[in-house]
């Protein structure tokens, strides 16, 4: 016994002075040695050390999104976001002005990617019978995964169920956050106070026309600047203002569309009378919104009326580049004729994503996908693709996301991605803004008054076959009748002629399914 334990420390002692006068060798002695039992003698085996694990191979991820900058964003947000997310982003942007023609084509070509967004309600519409036919995986059963996406609001991602399963995810917004954005200057220098009806609102771009606002002497100004978009352009907000319902409405105790309504012709009969009149730009209806942004930012228009008060940022950015003592203001209070203020509200999100069956090959795929979107809903990568980069495109005051003043620098680099946010506030966590533009705090704060008169869609959530099928090309007919009883082409017997023909060809089954769906 004695001999044994004799034997084992002479060889712990041989094996230290071993390591001693080894200790200048190379690292991988050094890491040999470290390796050895010390309860062993030198020459027996060693334990081996367990292979780190492979790092998990980043999510490649195609893209395809609408744009609305004119330049497409360099890699800045996107190489951080990939870092925290462990993805390969491939975004495919299009411009949003013929973002549609593009959706349709890919579609009908099967070549839409993965990740795949809409432009707004209306291209959801459009979707819905592919939807239907089992082209887009359902998401609904996954969500309960995702402890992020799990998060998203469950009243909006109703208003997005198809057939009572959800295929999407939603990018949220406010309400009602439509209203004015007018020169306040040219107000203030004319004396006039921001419109508290319709009537006012109608003096208002007869004299930002008329009275020569910006003091060159010419009449060379042009009251309000409108584009070719019914429901986001000016024409659905004015329509509220007097009284339309939001795309449907009740009537005699059934559902029935918004230009079925005489609130509806009234509305026609006003912008009618502000075109003749030459108060507006008088080809609004082949006006795009670049062109339409690009004419009040020079300068030369002072009512611009939309969906979205706070554009008054950008506006304001590049208005004050070419007028730089202009001042904007947001306004939204407008009394119809009864004397009564009402606003249309959204359901809750303005787009929506789809995942094409054709481009996600299996569940597996889609989980790595809906995982990214998990991802994105955390405030790290959710201020990350709205705000940019901390210090660079944003600063934090008071727990609120401030803007950089290299506004340019936010748009070209930030912009493109901003637009992709799932979510809001409430469930991605991400900064609220800190405004500092008395104009945009105006319209935040009128955003919420707006709610207070709210009139919801009440088809939102419902269901029409023959809408789904038929229902955008059938808007069409209404569409073009719109204008044309705005341009003169049209009077009003034309114009019911053509909601005749609208219901011969579709609409009167679309009224019945959509009442049938009302009253279950």
């Amino acid at each position: 016994m004695k001999k044994k334990s004799f034997t084992l420390l002479l060889s712990a002692l041989l094996t230290f002075s071993m390591l001693t006068a080894c200790s200048g060798n190379n690292n991988n002695n050094k890491e040999a040695a470290a390796t050895k039992d010390p309860g062993t003698s030198a020459g027996t085996n060693t334990a081996t050390t367990e292979p780190a694990p492979e790092p998990e191979k980043p999510t490649e991820i195609k893209i395809m999104l609408p744009l609305n900058t004119t330049e497409t964003p360099p890699d800045t947000i996107k190489a951080e976001v990939e870092k925290l997310t462990n993805t390969k982003l491939t975004y495919q942007f299009f411009p949003a002005d013929t973002y549609e023609e593009k959706l349709n084509s890919s579609f009908a070509t099967g070549s839409l990617p993965q990740v795949t967004y809409l432009k707004n309600q209306t291209t959801f519409l459009q979707m819905k019978e592919a939807i239907k036919d089992g082209q887009f995986w359902e998401i609904g059963p996954y969500l309960t995964e995702f402890p992020n996406l799990n998060k998203l609001k469950p009243e909006i991602l109703n208003n997005t169920k198809v057939d009572g399963k959800l295929y999407t995810v939603y990018i949220g917004r406010p309400l009602a956050r439509q209203g004015i954005i007018y020169r306040k200057d040219w107000a203030d220098k004319l004396g006039l106070k921001a419109p508290a009806n319709l009537d006012e609102l109608f003096a208002m771009a007869k004299a930002f026309t008329e009275q020569d606002p910006d003091g060159n002497g010419k009449k060379d100004t042009t009251g309000i600047v409108d584009r070719n978009e019914l429901v986001y352009g000016a024409f659905k907000t004015v329509s509220s203002w007097f009284g339309t319902p939001n795309n449907w409405g009740e009537k005699d105790g059934q559902l029935a569309p918004e230009f079925m309504f005489p609130q509806y012709i009234d509305a026609m009969d006003y912008f009618k009378k502000l075109r003749d009149a030459e108060y507006m730009n008088q080809d609004f209806a082949a006006t795009s919104k670049t062109d339409a942004v690009n004419m009040f930012t020079s300068g030369k228009a002072g009512l611009y009326i939309g969906g979205s008060m706070p554009d008054i940022d950008n506006l304001n950015k590049d208005l004050i580049k070419n007028v730089p003592d202009a001042v904007l203001d947001a306004h939204s209070m407008v009394a119809g004729p009864d004397g009564k203020i009402t606003q249309w509200m959204i359901p809750g999100y303005n787009n929506v994503v789809l995942f094409p069956k054709g481009a996600v090959k299996d569940e597996a795929e889609l989980k790595k996908i809906l995982a990214f979107f998990d991802k994105m809903m955390t405030p790290e990568v959710a201020n990350l693709m709205y705000w940019g980069i901390e210090g660079t495109h944003y600063t934090v005051e008071d727990g609120k996301a401030k803007p950089a003043d290299d506004k340019e620098l936010i748009e070209r680099e930030v912009k493109g991605y901003k637009d992709s946010v799932i979510g809001e506030y409430e469930t991605n966590g991400m900064y609220q803004p800190l405004n500092v533009l008395p104009g945009r705090i105006h319209a935040d704060e009128l955003a919420l008054e707006n709610v207070k008169f709210g009139v919801a869609d009440p088809t939102a959530a419902l269901d029409s076959a023959t809408y789904t099928s038929k229902g955008v090309g059938l808007q069409q007919i209404i569409t073009d009748a719109t204008y044309n009883y705005i341009y003169g082409q049209l009077d009003r017997a034309g114009f019911e002629k053509e909601v005749e023909s609208w219901k011969s060809r579709g609409g009167a089954a679309i009224i019945e399914e959509y009442n049938a769906a009302y009253k279950k």
